[in-house]
């Protein structure tokens, strides 16, 4: 079993970058949650450019941060989705609820210009 690995991170304008490195299941989605619960006053970016897979209970991790975001008033983007998890999402019908970004820096740049408006 492959674990996860998070790195967390601030970037422009107070923005908090979580990086995931590995697949996203059942097994990591607690570390994960309990990562992404640390901080909730900043903006957040998942950045799944490392997550190779990730199961039913991953994207429930990540439509809890979305919705916890979105209940704090806080933004919430995910950036570097590779294709397969691009599919999951268009498969599992949220990809229209996700902010998307092909990188963190494009995700970042939105965020915190829209935080500064």
């Amino acid at each position: 079993m492959e674990e996860i690995e998070l790195q967390s991170t601030t970037g422009l304008g107070g923005v908090r970058i979580l990086r995931l490195r590995g697949p996203l299941t059942l097994s990591s989605t607690f570390e994960f949650q309990s990562a992404a619960r640390k901080e909730t006053s900043s903006p957040i970016i998942v950045d799944l450019s490392g997550v190779p897979y990730m199961d039913s209970a991953g994207l429930g991790a990540i439509l809890g941060v979305l919705a916890s975001c979105e209940r704090g008033h806080r933004q919430f983007a995910i950036a570097g989705a590779p294709e397969r998890l691009q599919t999951l999402f268009r498969v599992a019908k949220v990809d229209a609820l996700l902010p998307s970004f092909a990188s963190v820096e494009e995700a970042e740049a939105r965020l915190s210009s829209a935080a500064g408006a």
